[in-house]
């Protein structure tokens, strides 16, 4: 939904590109049934532009996301966080992991990250805490890419991203525990996109969870081009709650 309402607002402005997205998840959705896409046009300036998007289903309202677009223009100021040095995706690849002692182990929702029909390939680089050992500073790392060459077409890329960036994000607040088999549901996503990428090349998905408390967990991700280059932040809050 989050990739398909990006891509609804996109197709209303022209000549720019989303810089921000902030979402709530209002109803759980049902894949069997149509899902109707409303859009607002809130805002047309001179730099910016503003998009409410509703998704709706059955009558009632599933998610609701504002975008901002930017026509882009030269700043003054240029920084951002070096990217964290880990092993490159060849060194996670189905044929190197198998090859370890502890890939039979693995959780099944993990081993589903190699299957061959997924829409986006997903790499996880501290493999071994899928098996219990903890990250003591809940830092973890995940490569990731669609699966097919896409289109020349900016916008795309960014709504396939938003889409990628809500896979595994709220996996961060059990990386500190040893453990991934979690019942989660996201309640918010907020995302920033900060320079042109290619969502079909590989891109690191640096996370760490900074609380969780009552039932819920925050997380928080920077995504990176292979050559180094941050291109997106990434905020998430989630019903965190033990499987019973």
């Amino acid at each position: 939904m989050i990739g398909q309402a990006m891509l609804a607002a996109c197709r209303t402005v022209k000549a720019r590109l989303p810089h921000s997205l902030h979402r709530y998840f209002i109803h759980t959705g049902d894949p069997r049934v149509p899902l109707i896409y409303k859009v607002e046009r809130l805002r047309d300036g001179k730099s910016y532009s503003t998009r409410r998007v509703t998704a709706m289903q059955r009558g009632s309202t599933i998610v609701s996301v504002m975008v901002s677009f930017h026509k882009g223009e030269d700043g003054t100021f240029e920084h951002q966080d070096k990217m964290p040095e880990v092993p490159g995706p060849e060194h996670f690849a189905a044929e190197e992991l198998s090859r370890q002692s502890l890939y039979p182990d693995l959780p099944e929702i993990v081993q589903r990250y190699y299957e061959p029909d997924r829409p986006v390939e997903l790499r996880p680089v501290e493999i071994g805490r899928y098996v219990g050992p903890k990250i003591e500073d809940g830092r973890v790392h995940m490569w990731m890419k669609a699966a097919r060459k896409l289109p020349d077409d900016p916008a795309l890329h960014i709504c396939a991203l938003a889409y990628a960036s809500d896979l595994s994000l709220l996996d961060a607040v059990m990386a500190r525990y040893g453990r991934t088999l979690f019942l989660s549901g996201s309640l918010d996503h907020a995302i920033w996109f900060h320079r042109p990428f290619r969502a079909d090349d590989w891109l690191l998905y640096a996370k760490q969870s900074v609380s969780a408390q009552s039932g819920r967990g925050l997380a928080r991700g920077l995504i990176f081009t292979r050559d180094g280059t941050l291109v997106a932040s990434v905020a998430q809050e989630g019903s965190v709650r033990k499987r019973r």
